[in-house]
């Protein structure tokens, strides 16, 4: 084993570890560090037999890298990146990597990228998606920064990445500043929605059909052979399938009804607020989650208020495959709003990102990986300036296809009672965006009629202001 380390990882939780083996199992050694000891000792039982090292300090761990040294940091967001910096800088060289491996809001990795100019220290942000298990065997990595910073880590990356269909690594440059961890962050949107869809098609399937989670399981199964093959899809089906080893009942129907959130999701909806994006299914999703935890109020809620007396009464089988297609057609919607937030942050801050590429990088290894995203980067190859993905033809022909269902879908929920926020938000989207005239008129002659905000017309050019009463 080599004295000098070739790749350093801080922070040595399972997201860590999984890092950092799996850049070792493909041939460059690392040393690891941890503030906590019972951490260092887990990675040393882990790393055991391996080119492998952790250290038992900071200065150990610096010492140990060759330069210029490249340091992964696999940190919770927020102060910890900072202090973890603050550490470090004492200790590095000119031409030394750091690189944020967390779930850091953009802007933060804008701020740090600031703060180090001059230093000689380049910086990346990277988005890493696939949970534990894509760590260890091959994530879906996003990395934007110093440009300089790329060709030190590319080789690495690329290695550990997971590989499309194509063979092609799901890692390639984002772009500088803040872009790749801009993209995680509309990554986990895009989960939110996609999460939150599929939730909407279960509880549909639930209480209107009465379907238990076995026969679900079969379905979400089916659905996973076609066009809605995904990661999500797969795992529904596993988990429909799942019983408590205890009671023999469904796991599903045991798990408490509230979500949790580690705030990307709100971080998208709120720079979808900032940049002028209406991502409204990937707001409502977050919004979705928020309600779930209001769980003793919705309980006191379902023994006052009235809900539907309205039962299903048609042809069950028909009705999934409604379902199904609405789920598709929602689908598009998201990811539509998800690609326009990535259009309006790059036209922000001239990022000049790679649509189509970034479309590649989530086909595997990533939470939201799914064959749609396929079509998605075939769409951008075809036009590299399409403003939306729903005038993509064959987006386009696959919303005009699922329309009938997905309405159908949508307005049998509303007759049974059952809520649809995504499924409805993501219909409500698309009416808005095919329309060519909305109801912003008579708003904006609101807006004049207390406020003197001023309108423009229709028929001629300039600003336009009205006294409404004499």
């Amino acid at each position: 084993m080599s004295a000098k380390k070739a790749f350093g990882v801080i922070g040595l939780g399972v997201m860590g570890q999984n890092l950092a083996l799996n850049i070792e199992r493909n041939g460059y050694s690392v040393v690891g560090y941890d503030i906590e000891p019972a951490k260092l000792e887990a990675s040393r039982e882990r790393f055991a037999g391996r080119d492998m090292l952790v250290a038992g300090t900071l200065a150990e761990f610096l010492g140990q890298l060759v330069l210029p040294r490249r340091i992964l940091m696999v940190v919770p967001a927020g102060k910890p990146v900072d202090t973890v910096i603050d550490e470090l800088r004492p200790g590095l060289a000119r031409g030394d990597l750091l690189i944020d491996g967390g779930n850091s809001l953009f802007e933060e990795t804008r701020r740090r990228m600031k703060a180090l100019e001059g230093t000689g220290i380049l910086y990346i942000g990277t988005g890493v998606s696939g949970g534990e298990e894509g760590a260890l065997r091959g994530p879906s990595i996003m990395p934007g920064g110093n440009p300089e910073g790329w060709p030190l880590v590319k080789p690495v990356f690329q290695k550990i990445a997971a590989k499309g269909p194509d063979g092609l690594p799901c890692c390639e440059w984002i772009g500088p500043d803040g872009a790749g961890h801009f993209v995680k962050m509309i990554h986990n949107g895009i989960e939110y929605a996609d999460m939150q869809m599929i939730g909407e098609a279960f509880d549909l399937m639930e209480r209107a059909l009465g379907l238990t989670p076995a026969a679900m399981q079969v379905i979400f199964d089916d659905w996973n052979k076609g066009e809605l093959n995904s990661y999500l899809i797969e795992i529904t089906g596993k988990i429909m399938g799942k019983q408590d080893p205890e009671t023999g009942r469904p796991l599903v129907h045991l798990i408490l009804d509230t979500a949790e959130q580690k705030g990307t999701g709100k971080w998208a909806s709120g720079v979808a607020l900032d940049l002028g994006v209406p991502a409204q299914t990937i707001a409502i999703a977050v919004f979705a989650r928020m309600m779930s935890a209001l769980k003793s109020e919705r309980v006191a809620a379902s023994k006052v208020l009235r809900g539907s007396d309205v039962r299903f009464e048609g042809d069950a089988a028909s009705f999934v495959e409604m379902v199904r297609q609405a789920l598709y057609a929602s689908k598009i919607c998201s990811y539509a709003q998800g690609f326009q937030l990535l259009r309006a942050a790059d036209a922000e801050y001239g990022w000049r990102l790679p649509f189509g590429t970034i479309a590649s990088l989530w086909r595997a290894g990533c939470i939201i990986r799914a064959q749609f995203l396929s079509k998605i980067q075939d769409a951008y190859q075809r036009n590299p300036a399409l403003p939306s993905l729903l005038l993509d033809p064959y987006f386009a022909g696959a919303i005009h296809r699922t329309s009938p269902a997905w309405r159908k879908v949508i307005a049998t929920a509303v007759e049974v009672g059952v809520p649809v926020p995504a499924f409805s938000s993501a219909l409500a989207y698309y009416d808005s965006y095919r329309s060519a005239v909305l109801p912003a008129n008579l708003l904006q002659a609101q807006r004049d009629f207390f406020g003197a905000h001023t309108y423009r017309r229709t028929d001629r050019e300039g600003i336009q202001h009205t006294q409404w009463e004499n």
